[in-house]
């Protein structure tokens, strides 16, 4: 389920690292019962974070990005998933139209959504590029900087379906957050649809997602017989926030103090000597927006006007009104002697690879996603034939702990989409449309 990856660590396996590798049946056999009791999401990415004594996610994203920066090493998984999520649509699969960004002019994101449409091709699915710019009349191919051209149509809604011009997909594949709202085009689809797009950060929530992870990490403690606080970060959140007129800044405080608290009561008990963090974000957004490292509650009463402006908006021009306060967690990762961060990526259930985000302007205890952050792709360790006279043998996976905990973000993701689709079901006309259900992972 989890390849054997070159990562940036060396030396001995952390205590941690070594119960993931120990009980990988017993873990194996928990996600094959998740995916008998819910739906498997068709793709997910999960940034996380490991301290050596911690690994735990800090972001789920349901709407990946980043398949360009994916090694080229990991495309025939990738496929190879494909081939299997494309079979739960419900129809042929041979037609499928994807819909992506509206950012025509983030070069690196449209790379992005290349690799992807080629990958798809590889797993013999014709797909097509329907884009959501409202004024976008006509078919407009972009010419990217790898050479390779990416065409963007515009959508027809004939009746319950999205067509372009003589083309009838199947199925419909959301590479779109809808960080700025579901447009009408896209309710009451009765082609297959995912992720659905009832998940996008027009409703979706960080805080939500973790209250939902918060059952899978006590579920998977329970069955290693660990501490759930080392594989889950503690969070709470604040709902009526105004950075920009200073208002709720009181329930931020008072929320950045008790979590605060709560990660030095865990450090004094496991004798951990670094000083708690955490990291204030915007409960609903992406790309980096809207987040900052505190670490006194004080640092809320003191800041300054840059610092309010930057926590204010995010993608689309969103006023931020919720926030998420969640536990900070040191990285004990390099590449390069630059801080690196793990970001894993899977598709259907199968975990597909990943790389490192990298930023050498940016401490251990903060966000690497942010400008100046580069990318660097894990790769396969060597081909290893365990000799049974030889001392040792292969060495043991370590990346497997990582697939774990990735794939535990993303059986809380699929809780936490079935709890969304029960509270929209009317807004969206789910009635018509039960495919939704196959939705994804963001």
């Amino acid at each position: 389920m989890v390849p054997h990856l070159t990562t940036a660590l060396s030396g001995p396996l952390a205590q941690l690292e070594r119960t993931f590798i120990d009980a990988q049946p017993e873990l194996e056999a928990y996600f094959r019962a998740q995916w008998q009791k819910h739906e498997v999401p068709f793709y997910a990415s999960v940034d996380l974070r490991f301290a050596g004594y911690k690994l735990a996610p800090v972001d789920t994203n349901l709407y990946p990005a980043g398949f360009n920066n994916l090694n080229p090493q990991f495309h025939p998984l990738v496929v190879q998933a494909v081939m299997s999520a494309v079979t739960r649509f419900g129809c042929s699969a041979k037609s499928v139209m994807l819909i992506p960004e509206n950012h025509t002019r983030n070069t690196y994101y449209l790379e992005n959504v290349t690799t992807l449409i080629g990958l798809m091709q590889q797993a013999g699915v014709r797909v097509r590029v329907g884009s959501l710019i409202p004024d976008l009349k006509e078919v407009t191919p972009i010419t990217l900087p790898s050479g390779r051209v990416l065409t963007l149509e515009p959508i027809q809604r004939v009746g319950s379906k999205l067509m372009l011009k003589d083309f009838d997909p199947c199925a419909i594949v959301l590479n779109n957050d809808l960080s700025g709202g579901v447009p009408d085009v896209l309710k009451g689809v009765s082609q297959p649809m995912v992720p659905p797009p009832f998940a996008g950060w027009t409703n979706r929530r960080k805080s939500q997602h973790f209250k939902a992870y918060d059952s899978v990490a006590d579920e998977i403690a329970a069955l290693l017989k660990i501490d759930p606080w080392l594989i889950n970060p503690y969070f709470e959140q604040c709902g009526e926030v105004d950075f920009k007129a200073q208002t709720g800044l009181d329930c931020l405080q008072k929320n950045v103090a008790k979590v605060l608290g709560k990660i030095q009561k865990k450090y004094d008990e496991y004798g951990v000597a670094d000083k708690p963090f955490v990291i204030v974000k915007a409960d609903a957004g992406t790309y980096g927006m809207g987040i900052m490292t505190v670490r006194s509650a004080e640092e809320i009463t003191n800041l300054n006007r840059d610092a309010r402006k930057k926590m204010a908006v995010v993608k689309e021009g969103l006023e931020v009104s919720e926030v998420i306060i969640q536990e900070g967690v040191y990285t004990n990762e390099r590449v390069d002697d630059s801080i690196a961060e793990p970001v894993v990526y899977m598709v259907d259930r199968f975990v597909v690879g990943g790389f490192y985000r990298v930023h050498a302007n940016r401490a251990i205890d903060e966000s690497l996603n942010a400008p100046g952050a580069h990318f660097v792709p894990l790769a396969f360790e060597k081909p290893c034939t365990p000799d049974v006279q030889a001392a040792g043998g292969c060495a043991p996976n370590r990346f497997y702990s990582y697939g774990v905990v990735a794939r535990m973000a993303q059986v809380a993701a699929a809780r936490e989409i079935e709890i969304l689709k029960a509270q929209l079901a009317d807004e969206f006309a789910l009635a018509i449309t039960p495919q939704v259900a196959l939705s994804a992972v963001g």
